[in-house]
C-alpha cells in the first residue's frame, strides 16, 4: 500500500513537496509515478521515474516547476511543487509498479495511494 503526504492549503507562488511512501515494502524496487485528478476532471499524469533515475516527461503544466525524485536511503519518492497556482488544486496520488515506468504511465500500475489533498487559493 502506498501512502502519500505533504498536502495542504497554500498561496499561489507557495511551494510544497509530496511524499509516497511504501507501507509493508521496498518503493525502491519500483518504478513510481505521480498523478493528480481536480475536481470535475479527470485523473492527469504528471510524472513517472524508473528504477535507474530516468524520469519521463513531465506534463506540460508542470514542467519548470514539479520535480519527481527518489530518496534510496528513506524509501520513498517525492514531488517538490513549486511556484504553485490556482490550476493545481487537485487530489495528488502516487503510483508504482515493478514492471517499470511503462505501466505507471499508463494508468494500469498496481499500486495506487488514497492521494492527498493540495489547495491552491490566489
Amino acid at each position: 500500500q502506498l501512502v502519500e503526504s505533504g498536502g495542504g492549503s497554500v498561496q499561489a507562488g507557495d511551494s510544497l513537496r509530496l511524499s509516497c511512501a511504501a507501507s509493508g515494502g521496498r518503493l525502491n524496487n519500483y518504478a513510481v509515478g505521480w498523478f493528480r485528478q481536480a475536481p470535475g476532471k479527470e485523473r492527469e499524469f504528471i510524472s513517472a521515474l524508473s528504477l535507474s533515475g530516468e524520469v519521463t516527461d513531465y506534463v506540460d503544466s508542470a514542467k519548470g516547476r514539479f520535480t519527481i525524485s527518489r530518496d534510496f536511503a528513506k524509501n520513498t519518492v517525492h514531488l517538490q511543487m513549486n511556484s504553485l497556482n490556482s490550476e493545481d488544486t487537485a487530489v495528488y496520488y502516487c503510483a508504482a509498479d515493478i514492471r517499470g515506468t511503462s505501466a505507471v504511465v499508463d494508468g494500469t500500475a498496481d499500486y495506487w495511494g488514497q492521494g492527498t489533498q493540495v489547495t491552491v487559493s490566489s
